[in-house]
């Protein structure tokens, strides 16, 4: 192994640019909107709403979403357990870094298993992860199988599939729970944007509990 890549010759560089900086430029606090379900339970369709919503109202943010990261970052992961939970290693330690910077990052990864969701949280720090559980029921999904996806999946054709070959572990104390197949994607936006609505730096205000 090269000796110039082993963690002994790693130096933390500290920035001269202050968490406090990039509050008061960007009028908000940095947060992680960690939104987990099953494939077709909405996750994509109300991350992007809020993206845009958020950003309408001034906000800088950026929604992490499982099938672009496939795309590239982590376009080496297959679905295996073991690459799941390096999925959503690697997704934690971008969504740290897009928070470091300020942004507040809307998650969107079905991340079936709750041990992976905690190593995130870890990560990501616990006042700024907010899980969210898209509550869409099994059968809500696959009747909607946007993708076609659960159809493959019943003949045999994916394997590791969450919800069929392979498990899901909803969360046990969600901060919000949608059920999409009962709720509008407006009504669903509301609910989102006053769970981070403590984050948002109105003019002439700052949020409880300091910097």
């Amino acid at each position: 192994m090269n000796q110039l890549h082993t963690a002994s010759n790693l130096v933390w560089q500290s920035p001269q640019t202050t968490p406090e900086h990039r509050r008061d430029l960007l009028k908000q606090y940095p947060v992680t909107l960690w939104m987990t379900g099953l494939s077709g339970a909405g996750k994509s369709t109300l991350a992007f709403a809020l993206e845009k919503r958020l950003i309408s109202q001034g906000h800088a943010c950026f929604v992490l979403d499982g099938d672009n990261v496939r795309h590239g970052l982590n376009r080496d992961l297959d679905f295996s357990p073991h690459a799941r939970t390096e999925n959503i290693r690697r997704v934690a330690e971008v969504a740290k870094l897009m928070n470091s910077a300020g942004l507040i990052v809307i998650s969107s990864f079905i991340s079936p298993y709750r041990e992976d969701r905690g190593a995130a949280r870890d990560i990501i720090g616990n006042e700024a992860f907010l899980e969210i559980h898209i509550s869409t029921a099994l059968q809500d999904c696959e009747r909607r199988d946007p993708k076609g996806l659960y159809q493959k999946a019943r003949a045999g054709l994916i394997s590791d599939f969450t919800g069929i070959s392979a498990p899901y572990e909803p969360p046990l104390t969600p901060a919000l729970s949608i059920d999409t197949s009962s709720s509008t994607v407006d009504s669903c936006i509301e609910r989102m944007l006053k769970l981070v609505e403590p984050f948002l730096i109105r003019d002439n205000e700052s949020r409880c509990g300091g910097s």
